[in-house]
Formats: C-alpha cells, structure tokens, sequence
C-alpha cells in the first residue's frame, strides 16, 4: 500500500495533465463543448490525484528521499520547486474553472494558458518526484510530511 497509492496517484496527475492538454487542443478548434468535458475530467482527475495523496499521507505517512546523500539536496530542491508549482496550479485551476463556469470568458480566456502550462509542468515534476521517490531510488522509511520534505 505505501508504494500503490503513489502509482495510483501519480497515474490520475498524468491522466489529469492529458485532459488538460486535450481540453487546450479543443478550444484552439473552437470546439466549446468538448473543451469544457476534457477540462471538467481534467478537474475530477486531479481531485482524484489529491484525495489519494492527501489519504496516503494521513493514513500511511509521506516517503522520504532513499538515494544517495550527494544527491539529496538535488531532490529537496526539486520537490520544493514541484510544491510550489502544484499550490499555483491548484490555486489558478480552480479560479480558471470557476471563471469558465461563470461565463467570465475574458478573465478566463487570459488565466487558461498560463494555468495549463503551470499544471504541465507540476504534473511533469510530480512524476518526476514519483520516479525519484520511488522508481530510482529505493524509497526511503515512511515518516511524518515535514521530515519527507526537509530530510531527517
């Protein structure tokens, strides 16, 4: 269980980036109904990616990084970077969404782009930190969220 539900969650963070780049792909057709689909599964698959996350944290705790101490800071670095572009995607996902539900068009016309691209790259980066944690290297022993992220 405390490697599934990292697959698990790092598959639906893939799935969600795919739905974004094929509701990105509609829109530039003018296709507006199918934009709006792929972007509401894009949605419901991040939400998907997040409850698993947020219950292998609270249930299970987080992994810290297992590989080599030279490379350590490298990954502390990177998750750091990951973490800030995945709260600024899921910040401006939500307000992109709600600008779109409202019918705000101008607003959400200007935030899509720049939101989609923020998504992409905490997707890539989340896989990234999926690879790292779990795939590269040998996972290190679960532990409580700050001393995953800091190390300790």
């Amino acid at each position: 269980m405390e490697t599934f539900l990292p697959f698990i969650s790092t598959i639906f963070i893939g799935l969600s980036a795919i739905f974004v780049a094929v509701g990105w792909y509609f829109i530039s057709k003018r296709k507006i109904e199918s934009h709006k689909k792929a972007m509401f599964w894009a949605a419901v698959l991040a939400t998907i990616f997040f409850i698993t996350y947020l219950s292998k944290t609270f249930f299970i705790g987080s992994t810290p990084f297992g590989g080599p101490d030279n490379v350590a800071i490298y990954y502390q670095i990177f998750l750091i970077i990951h973490i800030i572009f995945a709260t600024t995607a899921a910040v401006l996902g939500i307000i992109t969404l709600v600008t779109g539900y409202k019918n705000n068009l101008k607003r959400h016309r200007k935030l899509g782009p720049v939101t989609s691209i923020i998504w992409f790259i905490s997707a890539t980066t989340g896989i990234g930190v999926y690879l790292l944690l779990y795939v590269i290297y040998t996972p290190g022993e679960t532990t409580n969220l700050f001393r995953a992220i800091i190390g300790g």
